[in-house]
């Protein structure tokens, strides 16, 4: 398509510069033909006038201004003036910024000494023949600029597109993580455990290894439960989320597994958020998890509180110390993600969770959440 239009311009050159002064009458001095020369070497500078602009105008109207210098008396093809008026609009499009402004003074300055040595006669028709051109060259860089900025920005939306994209993988992915951990690392910490506690008992006490058994079977099905909530969950299906009344639950699966736990509610639980319901559930279940695992045989107290209005709400997981007369423990030893995604979902939604040793010598999983 370029190759084209540099082919165009010659044939324009050609045709308003050659043809017209052929038929006038080649000239016959040096000079004559040195201002034929120039004028055709201004017209084909503008073949470059796509990607050297400033190179171009500046070639072309040089050779204008030196082809009427050079032959003050030389007939002067009228055709020609459609190139003089398209070095102007080029001139226009080499410079922006300030550099625009101290191109159309320089421009300004140019037309003086090229409307005398021209004889033009007019400064009406000198101004007609340049102006108009730079204005719509200066127009067209404009339209250029624009354009140019906005495929910048929109690149630069495509990147944040992008980068927006990617954040919201890794949050799913740490989310789905989190529920992963929550639902596989409860139930396999209590399968453990009570599949130990079961090894000690099948053959000094056979029905005390039965219940352990039977506790193993539970943790399995219900693991399996959550497990089937968070594929039909993450397939887009409709799924209720866990709410305080699963605490209840929890607590006493805890106590099944042989865990010495209570729990205590204060306020209105329908004054709870699902989301918040949810998190507060997720902390009474790691909270137990990890006193299943570092705590066997230590009393567990889960306190669960909510303003009168709604507003706020605390969970609270505490286990005494660790008996001397507690038997042996089959610790499954945790990587932290379980509390370290914990914190992240509720400091998502404003709140905060402190865990650390009390000072009667267990531990304690205490959240804040916002009502």
């Amino acid at each position: 398509m370029r190759r084209l239009e540099q082919v165009g311009i010659v044939i324009a050159v050609i045709a308003l510069v050659i043809v017209p002064t052929a038929v006038h009458g080649w000239p016959t001095t040096l000079v004559g033909n040195g201002f034929v020369a120039l004028l055709t070497a201004g017209g084909l500078s503008l073949v470059r006038w796509r990607t050297r602009p400033r190179v171009a105008s500046v070639v072309a109207l040089g050779s204008f201004l030196a082809a009427v210098a050079l032959d003050r008396g030389a007939w002067f093809p009228d055709p020609a003036s459609g190139l003089f008026s398209a070095a102007f609009a080029v001139l226009a499009l080499g410079w922006s910024g300030r550099s625009a402004w101290v191109a159309a003074a320089g421009a300004g300055v140019y037309l003086v000494p090229f409307y005398f040595l021209s004889d033009m006669g007019s400064w009406a028709a000198t101004l007609i023949f340049t102006v108009p051109p730079y204005a719509a060259g200066t127009a067209l860089r404009l339209r250029e600029e624009t354009a140019d900025k906005l495929a910048v920005r929109a690149r630069e939306l495509e990147d944040e597109r992008d980068l927006f994209a990617e954040l919201v993988r890794r949050h799913e992915r740490a989310r789905i993580a989190s529920e992963l951990h929550d639902i596989v690392g409860h139930a396999i910490s209590v399968m453990v455990i009570q599949a130990a506690a079961g090894q000690r008992l099948v053959d000094v006490d056979p029905e005390r290894a039965k219940g352990a058994f039977t506790a193993i079977a539970e943790s399995a099905r219900q693991g399996k439960e959550d497990l089937q909530r968070l594929v039909e969950l993450l397939g887009g299906g409709d799924v209720t989320g866990p709410d305080l009344s699963l605490v209840d639950e929890v607590v006493a699966r805890a106590a099944r597994s042989g865990l010495k736990v209570t729990c205590r509610f204060d306020g209105d639980r329908g004054l709870v958020p699902g989301p918040v319901a949810h998190l507060a559930f997720r902390v009474v279940q790691e909270g137990l998890t990890n006193a299943l695992r570092h705590a066997p045989g230590a009393e567990v107290r889960v306190g669960i509180s909510v303003d009168e209005r709604g507003r706020a709400m605390e969970v609270r997981v505490e286990n005494d110390h660790v008996p001397a007369s507690a038997p042996p423990s089959m610790s499954v030893m945790g990587t932290g993600r379980g509390l370290m995604g914990l914190r992240e979902r509720i400091q998502v939604l404003g709140g905060q969770l402190v865990t650390g040793p009390t000072s009667s010598g267990g531990w304690a999983v205490e959240a804040h959440l916002p009502g």
